[in-house]
């Protein structure tokens, strides 16, 4: 059900701001499902009128809602409730993007892009601590979570350790288990490294976001016994839909 004034109550007479009552008051109902998700929420003027408080008021609670990731501006059509991100633990875990989003109540897909061999660049067969221009297996993938893309994978593996990599379908198959089955090649470790950007024509085609949206641009190095490198890769995870979370513990 659409948002009214009427169930909005500001009190002026506490020292509490008027823009953090009815931020709180707007976020709640969000959280509790009073707000549905791609709800729309009342323009900013018309809110300020219903409430008597000015524009300035409603626009900085709603930019703060926007920040924060609960609403979400659409040009030329309003504000919305956004739908929920989703929160990507493998900071502090290793495992398959399938098992993580099962977890999270969330039905995983992959879309194949691109399976084949092709001359590692320069910078790819560095991680892998291969030699320059050796073969390397290309694996581009399109994630989703509940049909909706979340990110753009693109991995790199040794061509002449792994080139069996490309008789097989990873439109369902985890490619860390896989690894382990066939190659005993038990991935131990990975290296993250966290970086935003703006995505790309092409990302931004295949993440159905605009031009020069926010990605968070995630390289990984993963290492099996011995420290030796086993895949490099490179995500773009769609920054209106994806949050990261790290568990820091003092000692």
């Amino acid at each position: 059900m659409p948002i009214q004034a009427s169930e909005i109550v500001l009190n002026k007479s506490t020292p509490v701001p008027l823009y953090f009552q009815l931020k709180q008051q707007v976020l709640e109902k969000i959280l509790s499902g009073a707000l549905g998700m791609d709800e729309q929420i009342p323009n900013e003027m018309d809110l300020g009128q219903s409430l008597g408080v000015s524009r300035s008021t409603v626009r900085q609670a709603v930019s703060e809602l926007v920040s924060e990731g609960y609403l979400q501006r659409v040009k030329a059509k309003g504000t919305f409730v956004s739908r929920p991100k989703v929160d990507e633990g493998f900071l502090q875990k290793l495992e398959s993007f399938n098992s993580e989003m099962a977890q999270k109540g969330m039905q995983p897909t992959t879309k194949v892009l691109a399976l084949r061999a092709l001359p590692g660049p320069n910078k790819v067969t560095r991680r892998l601590c291969i030699p320059s221009g050796s073969s390397v297996v290309y694996l581009c993938r399109l994630r989703f979570a509940d049909g909706e893309p979340v990110v753009y994978l693109e991995t790199y593996l040794p061509y002449d350790r792994y080139a069996g990599l490309l008789e097989e379908d990873f439109t369902d198959q985890s490619l860390y288990s896989f690894l382990e089955c066939k190659y005993n090649a038990r991935v131990i470790k990975a290296i993250r490294e966290i970086e935003a950007v703006q995505a790309t024509p092409m990302e931004a085609k295949y993440l159905n976001i605009p031009r020069n949206s926010p990605v968070c641009l995630v390289k990984t190095l993963a290492t099996i016994a011995g420290d030796v490198p086993v895949e490099y890769s490179v995500a773009r995870y769609r920054g209106d839909r994806n949050k990261f979370s790290v568990e820091l513990v003092r000692k």
